[in-house]
């Protein structure tokens, strides 16, 4: 199943929940609804062309509504996903929508603490975390857990928000100032747990932390997302909004480091940690 399809099947789906219909927003503001339609695809899109390609036992640090999982499931790929987030129990209702059209068994979620509770040594093939690296504190004992887990010559698939956006970096100190790290207490586990307050990092930033534990990000995998807002897509077209998000970034280091929102990445290990 591709990317495309997928999507106008999430789309059905929308409809029969008000919960997602409330957190993805497709249904409710039609003025955005390229925006986001272009933003979700160039996320799955990079799952599709670095997991599909050469599919293995994916771990979704972080896979929230298992909309990723669910997306791999259909594609009979296998996961196992972690979250610390309330929409856990509707993750089974999702399950029964998306079983008409694969094997949903294939996906397999847990409330749980990375940092108490992860994978074995050395049983993943493939690390997937969207939108999550800048959760995981503290961060240099979740590459740490990484690396353990990851089997040589694997990778991680990461999807983030990059750290040098200007107005995103605005927007962030304004709502949470330099509080980039917190204690929240957990309900589920009836404990204390860190988090990164919306930390966000650049990828140069990425790039030293996983030096650090071992990994290198692959140069030549990494892209930059969405520098137009809602408006562009409606006055020149999804096309062409689409050709020059992908050109801008190449061209100008400038643009592609202050107003791209979103950056995707590939992480190998290197044979020995630094």
């Amino acid at each position: 199943m591709t990317s495309t399809e997928f999507f106008e099947l999430f789309l059905e789906e929308l409809k029969e929940s008000p919960n997602l219909r409330g957190y993805y927003k497709f249904l409710e503001d039609r003025k955005s609804f390229e925006f986001r339609k272009y933003y979700f695809l160039k996320r799955l899109e990079f799952v599709e062309k670095n997991i599909l390609v050469d599919p293995g036992l994916v771990w979704d640090c972080g896979c929230g509504y298992g909309t990723q999982c669910l997306f791999l499931a259909m594609n009979g790929v296998q996961s196992a996903g972690s979250t610390l987030e309330f929409y856990y129990d509707a993750i089974q209702k999702r399950k029964q929508y998306w079983g008409k059209f694969g094997n949903t068994d294939l996906f397999k979620v847990n409330y749980e603490n990375i940092f108490e509770n992860h994978p074995t040594a050395g049983s993943i093939d493939y690390i997937l975390v969207g939108d999550t690296l800048h959760h995981l504190e503290p961060i240099r004992d979740a590459i740490q857990i990484f690396y353990k887990t990851l089997k040589p010559e694997w990778k991680i698939v990461a999807i983030e928000e990059n750290g040098s956006n200007i107005l995103q970096r605005m927007i962030l100190y304004m709502r949470r100032g330099n509080k980039r790290i917190i204690e929240i207490d957990d309900e589920k586990l009836v404990k204390k747990i860190l988090v990164g307050n919306e930390n966000i990092r650049d990828i140069d930033q990425w790039e030293e932390l996983f030096a650090g534990g071992g990994f290198q990000i692959e140069e030549e995998s990494t892209e930059f997302v969405r520098l137009f807002t809602p408006a562009f897509f409606n006055l020149l077209g999804t096309e062409k909004i689409k050709n020059l998000d992908s050109e801008l970034w190449r061209q100008n280091k400038f643009i592609r480091k202050y107003f791209y929102f979103g950056t995707n990445f590939i992480v190998s290990k290197r044979l020995t940690a630094s």
